[in-house]
């Protein structure tokens, strides 16, 4: 069956959401493939600084989530092998609004609450990509077509991929595999039948080749986090939760203090997750073709980074508000011009590329001088923890921070057609 529709994303997770939203805003109309039966729930929470809730106030949906979340203003970091412990303001400017700061955010409450801003036939799920193909019709415009997993063509004017890490759209672009950074992450959700007592900060521990912690999101469940240079988890990959749980606590995160202990312990084993922490090489995105006509990609299809920063899904939203920005802008001053969507397309890429690929760098390098270089023992190890313990925390990571406190501005200049009608 072949169909034919204006604006596709590939894609329904936050990229994906986000950019529908963001185009809804301004007057366009868009479909979402989803290739799962639901909304994907996994990833436990995320960190959301400033800058995505600049994004989200631009969609319109931040007040669904401010009053559920508080506003983070310390992290204490922990160094296992001399005891000392370092405390760090977060990022907070009164000036710029006393809601505005770093909240801690499950992931399945902003999906839901992006989702629930469309229309309820927007979200195709069961949707999977299985290949891209590029077609010129007789006017010399051109259509993608998206061929499904159930047989289904779709003939697209725009594509927008937002289809994760490993993204088809942008393997399609020409853009390089993501790396394994050779550091893999464990997380989870835990639970407290009562009140676990733990001070609304975010609590860290740094060792040789270590970081992790945890962040209570309200008075009975806390996020935690495990960063790990070893293959064990690695090589744990198909084993199951209980087991991956039990390799961390009596084994890798053996000698941390109790209360992360106890929070690991506490495990929500459906939310348990693990895996190698990749990113794409920055200069792949500044200088690699991100965008093909009417071709482009968003969040980690466009810029998958460590989460060190706790920028992917900031930036994720930061994309959609500037994607919508520019193709509002280009249709608003296009006339006749049938290269708008292009152009419009163009524009966005130029104003992200640069900004992401910093981010890429600046995820990648914090992490790993956190992790005091990672890997076995080398030469530079010893010099890498005394950079980490007298410089990073008190002037590099604050500076970096200072990238979380873009405002990508509003959605407020409505086209006044769709983009069929033209």
């Amino acid at each position: 069956m072949v169909e034919n529709a204006e604006i596709v994303i590939v894609g329904g997770g936050i990229a994906g959401l986000a950019t529908a939203v963001a185009l809804k805003r301004v007057g366009f109309q868009a479909q979402v493939l989803e290739r799962h039966q639901e909304l994907r729930a996994g990833g436990t929470a995320l960190g959301l600084a400033p800058n995505a809730w600049f994004a989200l106030r631009a969609l319109r949906v931040d007040h669904k989530l401010t009053n559920a979340y508080q506003i983070f203003t310390k992290a204490l970091t922990t160094n296992l092998e001399t005891g000392v412990s370092q405390e760090m303001v977060l990022p907070m400017k009164k000036d710029r609004g006393d809601d505005i700061g770093v909240r801690y955010v499950k992931r399945e409450d902003l999906l839901k609450a992006l989702a629930e801003e469309l229309p309820p036939d927007t979200i195709r799920f069961s949707s999977k990509l299985i290949s891209i193909k590029s077609e010129t019709l007789e006017d010399s415009s051109k259509v993608t077509a998206l061929h499904l997993d159930n047989g289904t063509i779709i003939k697209a004017k725009v594509v927008i991929g937002c289809d994760g890490v490993h993204s088809a759209v942008a393997q399609w672009l020409g853009l390089s595999q993501p790396l394994n950074s050779g550091r893999l992450a464990a997380y989870g959700l835990s639970v407290f039948p009562e009140d676990h007592g733990f001070e609304m900060m975010v609590w860290q521990y740094l060792g040789v080749g270590i970081r992790a912690g945890f962040i209570p999101l309200n008075s009975r469940e806390l996020y935690w986090f495990f960063l790990h240079d070893s293959s064990s988890l690695e090589q744990d990959a198909s084993r199951s939760p209980e087991m991956i749980l039990k390799e961390i606590t009596d084994n890798l995160a053996k000698g941390f203090p109790s209360e992360f202990l106890t929070v690991a312990k506490r495990t929500d084993l459906s939310t348990l997750a693990w895996g190698p922490l990749r990113f794409r090489v920055p200069w792949n995105v500044a200088l690699g073709r991100v965008q093909d006509g009417n071709v482009t990609v968003a969040g980690d299809a466009m810029h998958p980074m460590t989460p060190d920063l706790g920028q992917g899904g900031c930036s994720a939203l930061e994309d959609a508000v500037v994607l919508a920005q520019c193709l509002s802008q280009s249709h608003t001053s296009a006339a006749n011009d049938k290269q708008w969507v292009e152009k419009g397309l163009k524009r966005y890429v130029d104003e992200r590329k640069w900004r992401v690929t910093g981010l890429i760098a600046g995820s990648w390098l914090s992490g790993w001088v956190q992790q005091s270089g990672c890997g076995e023992q080398k030469w530079w190890s010893g010099a890498t923890r005394w950079f980490r313990d007298r410089c990073l925390y008190r002037f590099v990571l604050p500076w970096l921070a200072d990238l979380g406190w873009k405002d990508c501005g509003d959605l407020s200049f409505p086209v006044k057609q769709y983009v069929g009608s033209t």
